[in-house]
């Protein structure tokens, strides 16, 4: 063990300021290096001095109050403040990727009008059976669902007969920020003979199909 290694184990377990512990460590080896200058070895120092943990419980026993009250704040300190970083960090990213909801009139990606001719569009798909192309106009994960049996479930859900479309309602959009990625989202209710139901209508910012809810 060197000196150096020796003051800095002595050191790191005194409970004071770190401007008081610099201090110590000076001390301790200006100690040490007069005596080895006398000719004495520095084994023969340490051995005479004590372990590390001996001296630690002489400083310490000289540390005023007020320095180990400001010791304690400060090894709570430098626990916490790392612990807060990462909790306001994890809050960003919280913040981040939760879904943010814009008007639909100052998105720089989508427009109302060709939001709502999407959402026709779709709900004309699916009236008409056209699952194919209605597959064709969605993400792959969406493509699994959009089939006769898949919107049979649906339907059958809510009546056994719909009838035939009649009217469509106003719509209404918004643009949805996920992290770094944006969806249209669209309801309308549409009218049929024997049924109202409203569409929820998600879409990616290529227009493609990326939810469907209806109630």
């Amino acid at each position: 063990m060197n000196a150096d290694r020796y003051v800095n184990n002595v050191a790191k377990k005194i409970k004071c300021d770190g401007k008081k512990k610099k201090e110590i460590k000076r001390q301790l080896l200006t100690d040490i290096n007069m005596r080895i200058e006398r000719g004495e070895a520095l084994e023969q120092i340490i051995a005479q001095m004590g372990a590390a943990s001996e001296i630690v419980e002489g400083f310490n026993e000289n540390i005023s109050e007020e320095e180990k009250k400001k010791y304690r704040r400060n090894k709570v300190l430098k626990i916490v403040i790392p612990i807060a970083s990462v909790l306001v960090l994890l809050a960003v990213f919280i913040y981040w990727m939760l879904p943010k909801g814009r008007d639909i009139e100052q998105s720089k990606y989508f427009n109302k009008a060709g939001v709502e001719a999407a959402m026709k569009e779709t709900i004309e798909l699916i009236d008409a059976g056209e699952f194919e192309a209605l597959q064709e106009k969605a993400i792959p994960q969406m493509q699994t669902f959009l089939n006769e049996e898949e919107i049979d479930k649906v339907k059958g859900g809510m009546s056994d007969d719909w009838g035939e479309r009649r009217q469509y309602g106003v719509v209404y959009a918004v643009e949805i920020v996920q992290g770094n990625k944006r969806f249209a989202v669209g309801e309308i209710t549409v009218t049929y003979d024997n049924i109202t139901v409203t569409y929820r209508l998600t879409y990616d910012k290529d227009m493609r199909l990326a939810g469907l809810y209806v109630r």
